[in-house]
């Protein structure tokens, strides 16, 4: 991940809304939710979800897959760890070993490299 794409996610999440979106997302991988469902959720209105929804695709924090009327999204998980690693890239003055039980908590939950396009 490069300065540009972490922004972008970064923006992305910076919104409330979004990021409790991201964060439902996540704790219901790897089925993903549909997108009336994520609104009820969260007590959003769908045309407003659909928004939120559309920034976080764009970010590449969210993929969806039609499934006959329904659209599902799913949190993209490798692009979470992406930005994680990315973000502590340079950690510790050069002392990698402190960073070691972060590096190994966010290798144990995410699944390994993969395309959320």
């Amino acid at each position: 991940m490069d300065t540009q794409s972490a922004l972008a996610v970064l923006s992305a999440l910076s919104q409330s809304t979004r990021l409790e979106i991201f964060r439902l997302l996540v704790r219901h991988e790897p089925d993903g939710l549909p997108t009336g469902e994520v609104a009820r959720y969260l007590d959003v209105p769908q045309n407003t979800i659909l928004a939120h929804l559309a920034a976080l695709t764009r970010a590449v924090l969210l993929t969806s897959q039609r499934h006959s009327r329904l659209v599902v999204y799913r949190a993209c998980l490798p692009r979470l760890r992406d930005l994680m690693l990315f973000l502590i890239r340079d950690c510790c003055a050069g002392s990698p070993e402190l960073c070691a039980p972060l590096v190994a908590n966010l290798s144990s939950c995410c699944p390994s490299p993969e395309s959320c396009s």
